[in-house]
């Protein structure tokens, strides 16, 4: 298998279901990306548009009714190797998860286990993946707390998740990402319950904790500010589908789908006139198992017309800028 260098990920027509028989559902329909080192990409879609199941599918995470359908997760170690995910069994997810892949989950209270302390929990990744003794797995935790910026790390790790509050375990769940040095960290709306203080917060920590580790960043979100202030390219989905792909400045400034476009139209801004109302995405995301011919996103467009019940497939349409739309709205929105 073939993968550029500056690879570390390639997706490559995954395709997800859920159930079996006539109560069978396609989740994701044929997504495709690819997230170079050391650079951040941002899944970007409203709820239900197949986000956490692309992260879940990449961490062999999915539920017993999810299975991958078709596709290929290219994945690039740190010594080079390059490993199909969907060939790997339990044991060889086990082996990768932590040192090569790793995630931050979206709600850390039901993420963390009440009746361990932090510390044990972070260290648990040490016991699995290393062979350090006690006190050194202790004083690595007490480090890695530091790292994350929780004041008393020490007295911090013998606390349970209950002690804390929510921006200090959202960053435990940073730093039990982080222990292993992974290559590749999945971050799943990792600052959702999050007040808008705390949530700046975390986000600075993540930028920083990416350029002193050089990891890859794979960042699932539905807030295009959260978009703008941590990714270097960002793949909208919706419906379970990529439906726009370009760098952050080139999507911001030249958007090509009109879904994209609502999204960004749909955020509060600065320089908003106060007697002018923001513009919402009428309707909702469709049902998985009752999705219209062609467009998925077309009775809720406002440019949409009957060519648009036609398949549509993700091209380029200007240089690394791709759309999923038989139209090429390319100005600002």
């Amino acid at each position: 298998m073939e993968m550029p260098d500056e690879t570390i990920l390639s997706v490559e027509g995954l395709r997800v279901g859920f159930g079996r028989g006539p109560a069978a559902v396609t989740a994701l329909r044929d997504v495709s990306f690819t997230l170079a080192r050391g650079r951040t990409l941002a899944l970007v879609g409203e709820s239900g548009s197949g986000k956490s199941v692309t992260s879940l599918a990449l961490m062999g995470l999915l539920p017993p009714s999810g299975r991958i359908l078709s596709g290929r997760l290219n994945f690039r170690g740190r010594d080079g190797k390059i490993t199909d995910l969907t060939r790997l069994d339990a044991a060889g997810y086990r082996r990768l998860r932590g040192p090569g892949l790793s995630m931050i989950f979206q709600e850390p209270m039901s993420s963390l286990n009440p009746l361990f302390t932090i510390g044990d929990q972070i260290g648990e990744m040490l016991l699995l993946h290393g062979n350090l003794s006690a006190t050194a797995r202790d004083k690595r935790v007490i480090e890695m707390l530091e790292l994350v910026e929780i004041p008393g790390a020490a007295a911090r790790a013998r606390a349970y998740p209950h002690e804390l509050s929510g921006g200090m375990r959202q960053r435990v769940m940073i730093a039990m990402g982080l222990i292993c040095n992974p290559d590749l960290l999945i971050a799943d709306e990792p600052t959702t319950a999050l007040d808008v203080t705390i949530q700046a917060q975390i986000l600075d920590l993540m930028c920083r904790l990416q350029r002193e580790l050089g990891m890859s960043i794979l960042f699932i979100t539905h807030d295009m500010g959260v978009v703008a202030e941590m990714a270097d390219d960002v793949a909208v989905m919706y419906a379970g589908a990529v439906v726009e792909q370009a760098g952050v400045l080139d999507l911001f400034d030249h958007t090509r789908h009109p879904y994209t476009q609502g999204l960004l139209t749909s955020i509060p801004r600065e320089d908003l006139p106060a007697d002018e109302r923001l513009v919402p995405i009428p309707g909702s995301v469709p049902a998985l198992a009752a999705l219209p011919p062609g467009c998925a996103f077309a009775p809720r467009c406002s440019h949409a017309q009957p060519e648009c019940r036609q398949k549509v497939s993700l091209e380029e349409k200007a240089h690394g800028h791709l759309s999923a739309c038989i139209f090429d709205f390319a100005g600002a929105a």
